[in-house]
């Protein structure tokens, strides 16, 4: 957090004055356009960027309220938590999808959970396709379909904690950073688990922040295909990552 930033914060703290709070606002905007398009590939097809982008600055005005330095949490690892998961919201209280490809990308979930749990692996594309009754050409097609689905349910898994929930005494401090470093370990774990071409999309897509159309002039294969490899890459992290997550048993 720039020293302006910082001190703006404080003097709204004492004085609760609007116009210090608009001016943070104005200072924080890229922060709302960068988690606007770290995740336009969840609602492009679908939704307004306009939109997003909106329930993200009502996302930072209530960030910039709710607020509390003495909870240890920098302002814009706080405000991007906020931004992220209102925008998540939004997109999923939207109606831009349509039922068939909700539906798909729940029946999808189960199905690979299902088989993960019976196999003590990742499933492959054949056995999803015969446990779900459905050809391999169909079911990649429709898993294409339900990209944007799948993607915003490992989203919500990611962002379901807040940092309100996380107090504020020092050795609480220090866990917590032991805890997002243990964090990001068992994440590269798992990307590093994945295959070749799925580390790539899931590289480009988190880390560069690349639209898929973007992603398939890279790669050289079609967006279709893009969409795809996303949809088994996440569906594979959600299902390495949710156990870890969520506290349950990692061995």
């Amino acid at each position: 957090m720039d020293n302006s930033t910082a001190a703006l914060l404080q003097d709204y703290l004492c004085s609760r004055d609007e116009a210090v709070r608009n001016e943070i606002v104005l200072k924080n905007l890229g922060l709302v356009r960068s988690c606007a398009l770290s995740l336009r590939n969840m609602y492009i097809k679908f939704g307004d960027v306009d939109d997003v982008v909106n329930e993200g600055v009502i996302a930072l005005m209530e960030a910039i309220e709710s607020y509390d330095p003495d909870k240890g949490a920098k302002f814009e690892t706080y405000a991007t938590l906020k931004i992220r998961g209102a925008i998540i919201d939004f997109v999923r209280g939207q109606d831009w999808i349509p039922r068939s490809v909700r539906k798909f990308a729940r029946d999808l979930d189960n199905a690979n959970s299902s088989l993960y749990n019976q196999y003590n692996r990742m499933p492959t594309t054949a056995e999803l396709s015969e446990y779900m009754e459905m050809s391999e050409e169909k079911l990649l097609k429709c898993m294409a379909e339900a990209s944007s689905m799948v993607t915003l349910s490992f989203e919500e898994l990611l962002y379901e904690d807040n940092f309100e929930n996380h107090p504020a005494s020092a050795g609480e401090a220090t866990d917590s950073a032991v805890l997002r470093e243990e964090c990001r370990r068992v994440i590269a774990e798992a990307i590093d688990s994945l295959k070749e071409k799925e580390k790539q999309v899931i590289t480009l897509y988190y880390f560069k922040n690349m639209k898929y159309s973007d992603i398939a002039k890279v790669l050289g294969i079609s967006e279709s295909r893009v969409c795809q490899i996303n949809t088994k890459a996440t569906l594979t992290l959600k299902t390495l990552l949710e156990p870890y997550i969520k506290g349950g048993d990692q061995s």
